[in-house]
């Protein structure tokens, strides 16, 4: 696997994380196709991009956080099938050299089912292992959508 780290991506790149995003979010959040990818990102400031590619130059993993209303929140995607191989954990720890405070939302449901018709499996337990704190009192409630927020943070 080769990582490599972008402040901003290719078309190629769009259009492999549109199909990686795709495959691993909940049905409910599919990108129609790459203006609309490309709508999303421009809603973030201060992008940065970690991607992981096979031999065959697959993006197989993607980390990105951005700035959002003032705070820096980031988001994770590990295909299926190299989940449980410590990826994840390996780019949020890239990640936790690099800021301080990293916030996100959580989908802390099992209810979800992607596009394949697998069930999607909340990640929150994931998050915790790697030292984020969940914020119940902080939700996202959407038609397409209820998450909860964590955060990690350096000296906390």
């Amino acid at each position: 696997m080769k990582i490599t780290e972008k402040s901003e991506l290719s078309e190629s790149d769009k259009i492999q994380l549109i199909q990686l995003w795709n495959s691993e979010y909940p049905e409910k959040l599919i990108i129609k196709d790459l203006a609309h990818f490309e709508n999303y990102l421009r809603t973030l400031e201060d992008q940065s991009h970690i991607l992981v590619f096979d031999e065959d130059q697959y993006v197989k993993a993607w980390y990105f956080d951005f700035i959002r209303d003032g705070e820096r929140w980031f988001a994770i995607i590990v295909d299926s099938q190299c989940q449980g191989r410590g990826l994840g954990s390996d780019l949020l720890n890239r990640a936790k050299e690099r800021q301080n405070i990293l916030n996100g939302w959580v989908i802390d449901n099992d209810s979800e089912i992607k596009k394949n018709g697998h069930p999607y499996f909340s990640p929150i337990d994931f998050y915790l292992k790697n030292d984020f704190k969940k914020l119940p009192g902080i939700r996202l409630e959407l038609d397409k959508i209820s998450a909860v927020k964590i955060r990690w943070v350096k000296f906390d």
